[in-house]
């Protein structure tokens, strides 16, 4: 099981009330919330192995120098901490760091890699795998990684982590037209605006699905492009035709890298505490409580 650790945190987030504090009444309803969700997670599916993938870089460099507009607009206001700051809830950013330190003191593996994103360490992850994964996300760019013969799913969060909408491939076909290997090339034919990419003018979700249909990727669309008998219609040629130095970058930019070097983990589920006092210090400073307990409940049986 791969968690997108920030997709899940900000649901916690907004899901769990300010309310839940800490004994000095800082919030910890992103960190309790995220204690509950694993728990879940690992009563409900019983994973042998559980990463929480981390983002070590948000917005990795080498992706807006290919698209400068790549989640541009979450950008936050120039700090004294950075120009490139995620704009993120006041309240979370303070927690980021107890989350990490509990789950580092639980012993469940944290993983990322500079200069990636956490979907960049999913994604080598599940290619990695040897058996069945599960990907526990908010971000449907990871349904590219869907792959019934390798067993790769997405198990999407509808409401907290108690109902979650498992996406194979059958689903991804009833709903977008597509396969796991060509939602990546659905999503940059007709753009994202929650990630800055301007897709094709033009070219909407059906009709992105309409031509990798017809044309089979986005090397057969263009291929197409440069055929006058290809049946597109004068105004997709043109569309696509000005759109080809935004088609020639935006692969690599919309899908995840499968090669990032990554530190030695082990990514076995604990029974027990990996460093029970420093969890006993944290619990009782950030007043972790029942969600604490919960969770260290669900490992050890």
């Amino acid at each position: 099981m791969l968690l997108d650790t920030a997709s899940l945190y900000f649901r916690a987030y907004f899901g769990v009330p300010d309310s839940v504090r800490a004994p000095d009444g800082t919030p910890v309803n992103a960190v309790r919330g995220l204690l509950d969700f694993i728990a879940r997670l690992v009563q409900d599916h019983h994973p042998d192995d559980l990463v929480a993938c981390m983002d070590f870089d948000w917005r990795p460099h080498w992706r807006v120098e290919l698209i400068p507009s790549y989640k541009a607009h979450r950008v936050a206001e120039e700090t004294a901490a950075g120009p490139d700051e995620e704009e993120v809830p006041d309240t979370l950013s303070p927690q980021v760091p107890v989350i990490e330190a509990v789950l580092d003191a639980i012993g469940i593996a944290r993983v990322g890699a500079a200069g990636y994103e956490a979907d960049d360490v999913i994604g080598t992850l599940a290619g990695r795998a040897a058996g069945p994964v599960d990907i526990v996300t908010g971000d449907r760019d990871l349904y590219q990684l869907v792959d019934d013969r390798r067993g790769v799913r997405v198990l999407y969060p509808l409401k907290g982590v108690g109902t979650l909408q498992p996406v194979d491939e059958a689903l991804l076909r009833e709903k977008y037209g597509v396969d796991g290997s060509g939602y990546a090339d659905l999503a940059l034919l007709r753009g994202d605006p929650s990630d800055g990419l301007p897709g094709v003018p033009g070219v909407g979700e059906k009709t992105a699905a309409k031509l990798l249909a017809a044309f089979g990727d986005l090397a057969g669309i263009l291929a197409a492009v440069d055929d006058p008998a290809a049946k597109l219609t004068p105004a997709q040629r043109t569309r696509l035709t000005e759109a080809r130095p935004y088609l020639a970058v935006a692969p690599k930019v919309v899908r995840v890298a499968s090669d990032v070097p990554l530190p030695p983990f082990d990514a076995a589920l604990p029974a027990e505490p990996r460093d029970p006092e420093v969890l006993e210090a944290l619990a009782e400073r950030w007043g972790l409580g029942g969600s604490l307990q919960r969770l260290l409940g669900v490992l050890g049986g």
